[in-house]
């Protein structure tokens, strides 16, 4: 073996070893005092554009439940209104029945319209109900309905009813389009009543089917996240043997490049 001064080559081979030892001891500082696996792109490149998409989808999925739960508000106050509907309805329905006592005066059946043309204009009303300005009911005769994406890719929808209280034909259209109570039959108003009955079953199912849709969304959720979890996340068992190792071998390297510095001394004793 040579005796040199200029080049000392176990201190070189120490050094390096000390320098790759110390970043690697710092990556994993940062990645247990972060929580992430991935601390820069270079560490794994196509885990992190994986890790990414998964974010985005999770992100939509929550944007998907969120308005999920916008549309079942929307129904509950749908449904709120077409409850208060048969109310009035089922109250217009007696009221009929009320007019047509024989032993009612001109004046007792006057009453009785009296209640009826308010009934009918609270009917209105009710058909002019809005959700953050949206109708919830239907402006023309034919009906229509609004689509909600129940999938984070918007490819998945459920079309939800806005319920038609302006039809001409045995809706309640119908009982507040009658002037009078003299005019108005039984027939009329229980249609009007079936009919409310009707769009409230209907409600309940697009409800129900909203409900399923979220259930599925906050499984789809819990799964993007165990997915992400497995690429981003970091294992701090694992990652704190590690630490330990890490810390161990910088002691120990730089303990040994001060011995290799310290041999380069031989020369001097020759040299004395």
């Amino acid at each position: 073996m040579s005796v040199v001064i200029n080049t000392n080559f176990a201190a070189s081979a120490a050094y390096n070893n000390l320098a790759s030892t110390n970043k690697a001891l710092q990556r994993s500082l940062t990645r247990l005092s972060s929580g992430m696996k991935i601390v820069q792109p270079s560490d794994d490149a196509g885990g992190l554009a994986v890790s990414m998409k998964l974010t985005a989808a999770i992100n939509r999925t929550d944007a998907a439940s969120t308005n999920i739960g916008n549309a079942q508000s929307f129904l509950q106050v749908q449904d709120g209104a077409l409850k208060t509907a048969g109310k009035i309805l089922d109250r217009i329905s007696e009221l009929t029945t009320l007019y047509q006592d024989v032993t009612k005066s001109s004046s007792d059946k006057a009453n009785y319209e009296t209640e009826f043309d308010a009934l009918k204009e609270q009917l209105a009303s009710i058909a002019a109900e809005k959700f953050n300005g949206v109708s919830i009911f239907s402006s023309s005769s034919s009906g229509n309905t609004l689509s909600v994406k129940i999938d984070e890719a918007g490819s998945q929808s459920v079309d939800i009813t806005k319920a038609n209280l302006n039809g001409t034909s045995g809706d309640v259209a119908s009982v507040t389009g009658t002037s009078d109570l003299s005019s108005l039959t039984i027939s009329t108003v229980s249609t009007a009543i079936q009919n409310v009955a009707t769009s409230r079953a209907q409600n309940g199912a697009e409800f129900s089917r909203l409900s399923f849709a979220n259930e599925m969304l906050t499984t789809n959720r819990q799964n993007l996240e165990a997915a992400n979890s497995r690429i981003s996340d970091v294992d701090v068992a694992r990652e704190s043997t590690e630490l330990a190792r890490l810390s161990i071998l910088t002691q120990s390297g730089t303990a040994m490049l001060a011995q290799a510095n310290s041999s380069s001394q031989i020369a001097l004793r020759l040299l004395g």
